[in-house]
């Protein structure tokens, strides 16, 4: 990997990764948490048109960044947003998209996760999705729920899901 490629993954962990994204989680130190090993996760792996094996790296990734959260902070929901967040700024970034094959996964790459993002989708949807539990206590059966809604509505709008959070975050928030 080029000094170039390195920086821009790093730049892209700490943008993905802004100040908002893991706010109140339990301990200081998540962010900064996040964005490292976010700047150096081997993105190439992710580049797979095949989803049982995209689901089984995402999954182990996000029990690997849960670990490496300070101690009071290991939930699983906030580890499972940063990444989501991050893998799909790098999958809009035209040079980390290219080298690592991060097309092939668009069709994985999830909805990152949020307050706002699960009010707009149970809004759009108009009907009851499980309550937001927030990301400390966001178990990974719910997320799943939460996904396949995503992925209905993304059917609907013909996009992929993750892009869906352009709209439901947009539309969520005031300005």
């Amino acid at each position: 990997m080029s000094n170039f490629q390195r920086d821009l993954q790093r730049y892209i962990a700490i943008t993905a990764i802004g100040p908002s994204a893991l706010r109140s989680q339990g301990a200081p130190g998540v962010i900064s948490a996040a964005r490292e090993f976010l700047a150096s996760l081997p993105l190439s792996p992710f580049g797979t048109h095949d989803a049982r094996e995209f689901t089984a790296r995402l999954n182990a990734t996000t029990l690997r960044l849960q670990a490496a959260f300070p101690r009071p902070a290991r939930h699983w929901g906030a580890a499972r947003k940063a990444i989501n967040l991050f893998l799909r700024d790098a999958c809009y970034n035209v040079y980390l998209r290219e080298t690592h094959d991060l097309a092939k996964a668009e069709p994985w790459l999830e909805l990152p996760l949020d307050a706002v993002g699960a009010r707009e989708l149970r809004r759009v949807l108009g009907r009851v999705v499980p309550v937001w539990p927030g990301l400390k206590h966001l178990p990974p059966e719910m997320s799943l729920t939460y996904q396949r809604e995503a992925s209905a509505l993304a059917e609907q709008r013909q996009i992929a899901r993750v892009h869906l959070d352009v709209s439901l975050w947009v539309r969520g928030r005031p300005g």
